[in-house]
């Protein structure tokens, strides 16, 4: 395979945008949304059914419970954080199978995606982003 080709590659198979995901959660997919953020940031307002795990306490003991079996799917705020890179990149070194949300919850809330938290939105119930195919 040529350089650009494993370029497009490899993106495809470390990251996933907010319609495949919410396609893959949709369809019972074994994903683990991850929020990589703070605490804090994460009551403000989230992905429904993420779990909170701050890329900074990332470690055996912190992720011993989890499914060694799921797609983990790391998030922050957007392009502008890259607490979603750091928290891909433990997990990862951890052993854990893992996509990165281009976007974060910037774009899951652009594509019209509901969110939870004392700032929830209801969203738009998207179900065509144009990304399909």
């Amino acid at each position: 395979m040529n350089a650009q080709l494993q370029h497009y590659a490899d993106k495809l198979a470390y990251e996933i945008d907010a319609w495949d995901l919410s396609e893959a959660l949709r369809a019972g997919e074994r994903i683990v949304v991850i929020d990589a953020r703070s605490p804090s940031a994460y009551a403000q307002e989230h992905i429904p059914g993420a779990v909170n795990l701050p890329h900074r306490t990332m470690d055996t003991a912190t992720t011993g419970a989890l499914d060694r079996e799921a797609l983990y799917v790391s998030y922050c705020d957007g392009i502008g954080c890259n607490a979603s890179t750091k928290g891909a990149y433990r997990l990862a070194q951890l052993g854990f199978k893992v996509k990165e949300l281009i976007g974060g919850l910037d774009w899951w809330k652009r594509d019209g995606y509901a969110t939870a938290g004392d700032a929830a939105s209801c969203g738009l119930d998207n179900t065509d982003c144009g990304c399909a195919g």
